[in-house]
């Protein structure tokens, strides 16, 4: 493979590896959040309005965010009925001619992503719950995730192209 696609590759790799391991700390502040509103409306008897909407944003981004992370990992779900019998150079044809599918609709889904987060600044979006807060964040947070995950699938498809060619990329 060229260098530029090396360098590519190993940048991808680099910063979705990053972005995964903070998205997966994520869970810390969604358990505490959970947690108040628990104490909150469990033992002093305030019911709090934001705490379930909150998490729900931040489980977004968890697992948007740590998606290209998991891709990475080689820890996504896979229909496995032929796959694992393969020879990985088998596999890795296999993977460079479906993973074109995965890229076509993670272009189209971050088009509407960039569009939807697009609309939310413009217009000041908010959600109709009685807490309102604005969507742009979230939106923003799901965008990226989204590109990460778009650049990780080209990254590995070039990974996959060059364990079919038998030069994998390391």
């Amino acid at each position: 493979m060229p260098e530029p696609i090396k360098l590519f590759v190993r940048t991808v790799d680099r910063v979705n590896y990053r972005v995964g391991r903070f998205a997966m700390y994520l869970i810390f502040p969604m358990g505490a959040i959970l947690l108040y509103s628990t104490v909150m409306r469990l033992i002093l008897g305030y019911p709090v309005n934001w705490a379930l909407e909150m998490t729900q944003f931040m489980l977004s981004a968890y697992y948007l965010l740590g998606g290209a992370y998991s891709m990475q990992l080689d820890a996504h779900v896979r229909m496995d009925l032929f796959y694992s019998n393969m020879k990985p150079k088998t596999r890795a044809v296999t993977d460079s001619i479906t993973i074109v599918a995965v890229i076509f609709y993670l272009c189209v889904l971050f088009w509407g992503g960039v569009s939807s987060t697009n609309y939310s600044i413009v217009y000041n979006q908010k959600n109709y719950t009685a807490w309102a807060p604005v969507l742009w964040p979230v939106k923003v947070a799901m965008t990226t995730g989204i590109f990460l995950m778009l650049l990780q699938t080209i990254s590995q498809f070039f990974k996959d192209v060059a364990e079919a060619r038998g030069k994998p990329i390391a």
